[in-house]
């Protein structure tokens, strides 16, 4: 059942066959498929993730669900022994680019409670109606029930982290009213809020213990878990961690970005953002034993916590599902040794889209360091100064709308560079180029290529990154051709790793910092020597 063609197909949940894979998966209590489907048992009325630890159910007691909202539609409440919605999101909606796959990232930013159904079809370009019947048809849930899952896991993180009274966390976890929280609650987990709160796993060791948060606070505390909402990311099987934190120390933005510790148990520490506010995310290099990153957001408004979840969630790449990948790479002859020496590799996302659009053009025909330094140079210049410094995080990156304007004069870049720099962050801020979540990736991709200065490489990595898109592969970029050289593989082949050759990128670009002797760091030095098309 690890076959990636669950990724390409829409045959949906009818076919009894797949069912009974399934019903296999759960009798191995098989956590690689934690979060991919529910299951569900009539006898008890509990819907469970697939790892769960409860005793078998019998096969005719039990049904099956594409999202955890499906499983709630059909009357079945939460399993207070698995947590079936803390589980990773399924790698399908990073993959899907129709309707279905964009509003499943959309709704996960929270775009339904900040702007609603309507809202939510305008993004997507279809009617409120249209959304509504390809999500029930495609995953049993419409945007509305989708949504209000969402809301009842962050109002059940709140209740057991925080001290906060009910009422304020109703309304932070995007509730309309109090009622409609308590009944929300009471539905899903079977219990009162205050029968949740007094359950926080915190009382176990089995989950650790928990910080606490005062209500409204712009909480901007250390890594100790003394402030801030203390969460546990989930990541589905292996997971590269000291990868991606070496790729990101390499990017990081003096400003808004820092990690502090040695390698093998540094923090990530990064502003954000927000819809609502901004926010501090901290991001422990450490693998919990169950699959997870600990993480503690600081946020000025906790309205953005689900918001602020998501973008990490994407940032860190946790949804990703590395069996799949390692299943169609590995046949490769010639990344199998890749993917064997670094399991769990990850394609870092964005926390921001606007801001890795930016860095793309920072980074062009110069070095990672290079890049580094103009990005650093642009915050100090631009960027938002936060109320008050935390550790050596000072500013919120620059917005779009002030940089469309701006000189630029303090960067260190030629006149045509810092035209495209403008070009784009006007593009973005007056919505010719759209790059939420989304977006239609080909349609993005087109956009960014119509603007002077950008070229196939630097739309290719926005698209890769902003969009989350994990089939990406950049043959023009020198260190991917470089990795391919040292690998034994041929551009030929890259049709063979569909649909994720982002990943087979990464995978190269390790191999050619191996190659360099720059140990474990990610090298995207394209830049050197490949310039953009439309310079």
């Amino acid at each position: 059942m690890t076959d990636d063609s669950r990724y390409t197909d829409d045959s949906g949940y009818e076919d009894d066959s797949r069912d009974d894979s399934r019903y296999e998966a759960v009798c191995s209590r098989d956590a690689r498929f934690d979060g991919e489907f529910f299951f569900a048992v009539s006898t008890t009325g509990i819907y469970c993730r697939p790892s769960c630890p409860a005793t078998t159910p019998k096969r005719q007691n039990v049904c099956f669900f594409p999202t955890a909202a499906a499983a709630q539609g059909s009357g079945f409440r939460a399993c207070r022994r698995c947590r079936p919605d803390a589980v990773p999101g399924s790698a399908e909606w990073n993959v899907r680019a129709d309707v279905v796959g964009r509003a499943m990232r959309l709704i996960g930013d929270g775009v339904v409670d900040r702007e609603g159904v309507a809202g939510l079809a305008v993004r997507l370009g279809y009617s409120a109606r249209q959304v509504q019947r390809q999500l029930n048809a495609e995953v049993g849930a419409g945007p509305i029930a989708l949504a209000r899952a969402q809301r009842a896991h962050t109002a059940r993180i709140l209740l057991q982290t925080t001290t906060m009274q009910a009422a304020e966390i109703a309304f932070a976890a995007g509730f309309a009213s109090v009622r409609q929280f308590n009944d929300t609650i009471r539905e899903i987990y079977a219990v009162t809020p205050s029968r949740l709160r007094a359950a926080r796993p915190g009382r176990s060791s089995r989950f650790g213990s928990v910080g606490t948060v005062s209500a409204g606070a712009a909480n901007v505390g250390t890594v100790s878990g003394a402030a801030g909402v203390p969460l546990r990311l989930a990541c589905r099987g292996p997971y590269a961690v000291t990868e991606i934190m070496d790729y990101l120390a390499a990017r990081a933005i003096a400003g808004i970005e820092e990690i502090i510790g040695e390698r093998g148990a540094r923090i990530y520490r990064r502003t954000l953002r927000l819809p609502n506010g901004t926010g501090i995310a901290e991001v422990s290099e450490a693998l919990g034993a169950g699959g997870w990153l600990e993480c503690h957001l600081h946020l000025s408004d906790l309205r953005d916590l689900t918001t602020a979840t998501q973008r990490i969630r994407r940032l860190f790449d946790l949804d990703a599902d590395p069996y799949a990948v390692a299943e169609r790479l590995g046949a490769d002859i010639a990344l199998a040794p890749l993917v064997a020496r670094r399991p769990g590799l990850r394609a870092p996302g964005a926390a921001d889209a606007h801001e890795i659009a930016v860095r793309a053009v920072l980074g062009q025909q110069v070095t990672v360091a290079a890049g580094q330094r103009l990005g650093s140079a642009l915050v100090a210049a631009y960027g938002q100064p936060l109320q008050a410094p935390n550790g050596a995080l000072t500013h919120i990156f620059p917005c779009v709308d002030a940089l469309a304007e701006a000189a630029l004069g303090e960067l260190g870049m030629p006149d045509s560079r810092r035209a495209t720099l403008r070009t784009v962050a006007g593009a973005l801020a007056d919505g010719t180029v759209g790059l939420d979540v989304g977006t239609d990736r080909d349609e993005a991709e087109k956009a960014l290529l119509g603007l002077r200065g950008i070229g196939p490489w630097t739309a290719g990595y926005i698209r890769m990154r902003a969009l989350g898109d994990p089939d990406v592969l950049l043959t023009g970029d020198v260190a991917v051709q470089a990795g391919m050289r040292h690998a034994g593989a041929e551009a030929v082949d890259a049709e063979a790793w569909r649909p994720w050759r982002s990943y087979a990128m990464h995978h190269f670009w390790n191999a050619a910092a191996d190659r360099r002797g720059d140990g474990a760091v990610m090298q995207d030095t394209y830049q050197d020597t490949y310039k953009e098309s439309s310079s």
